[in-house]
Order: C-alpha cells, then sequence, then structure tokens
C-alpha cells in the first residue's frame, strides 16, 4: 500500500524579487519561507529546496542504513547524518556529500562502509536523485 505525503508551496512575484512560504501539510510541523536569494546567495532566515533535499536525504539514508546494520545482527546504537547539496545556477544540483558517523557495536570499519555503501544505493531518496551527477558518501565509525 503506498503512502502519500503531501506539501505546498505559495509563491508570489517573480524569480528573483519574489518569496514563497512552503508548507508541510502532511505533518503539520509548520510552514518554512522561501526565496530565490536563499537558494542562491545566504540562507537569511529562510530554507531551499536543496536544503529540503539534503534533509530528505539524510533522513531516508540513515532509515536504510539502520534497516541494513539490524539485518546484519549489528544494530546501531546511534548514526549521524548529514548531507551538503550543491546548486550551481543554470545548471542545477551538481553534487550531494553524505557524511555518516555510526555507533555500531560489533562492526568493524570496513564492513560499516560496505554497508553503508549498499544503504546509499537503496535508499528511496538516493534512487529519486539518480540524475544528480555526483552522490558521494563517507562513512566513518564513531572513535
Amino acid at each position: 500500500m503506498a503512502t502519500t505525503r503531501t506539501a505546498s508551496t505559495h509563491w508570489a512575484g517573480g524569480l528573483l524579487d519574489g518569496a514563497g512560504d512552503t508548507t508541510f501539510t502532511s505533518s503539520g510541523i509548520g510552514t518554512f519561507p522561501v526565496s530565490w536569494p536563499a537558494r542562491s546567495e545566504e540562507p537569511n532566515g529562510k530554507t531551499s529546496p536543496e536544503e529540503l533535499i539534503a534533509a530528505a536525504h539524510t533522513a531516508c539514508f540513515s532509515m536504510a542504513f539502520s534497516a541494513g546494520l539490524a539485518k546484519n545482527g549489528t544494530p546501531p546504537a546511534g548514526l549521524d547524518t548529514s548531507a551538503e547539496v550543491d546548486f550551481v545556477p543554470g545548471t542545477g544540483i551538481t553534487e550531494i556529500r553524505l557524511t555518516v558517523v555510526g555507533d555500531v557495536p560489533g562492526l568493524d570499519e570496513a564492513k560499516f562502509v560496505e554497508l553503508a555503501e549498499a544503504a546509499k544505493l537503496g535508499c528511496p531518496v538516493s534512487q529519486a536523485l539518480a540524475s544528480v551527477p555526483s552522490i558521494t558518501l563517507n562513512a566513518s565509525l564513531k572513535a
């Protein structure tokens, strides 16, 4: 059974001088302002599609990785995942860099990296972003 989530954006004005508000309708967690300068220059308290993609990617990857680690018999005590999404005006999203640091008792670094790479490939958001020229992953165990 498919699960559908919804969000909406109201935009007023042109691209360069306009602004909008993106609402997370399904969860009701809030409405967040968006603008072109927040996307191409400095955020100044506003979000961007790329920041929203980074958030979606870290959440999805963390879930996929957690499932893979559990299936391996080594569920994580914790995973800290971050994403950097590069946007070039006129070109689009050019690169996504995922970083994960995990606390996984009983797992060596090589297996951790192997399972992280598998999670990156299996994550539905990674799959949806397959047209991005470069999606890299830096995975390491917590020291």
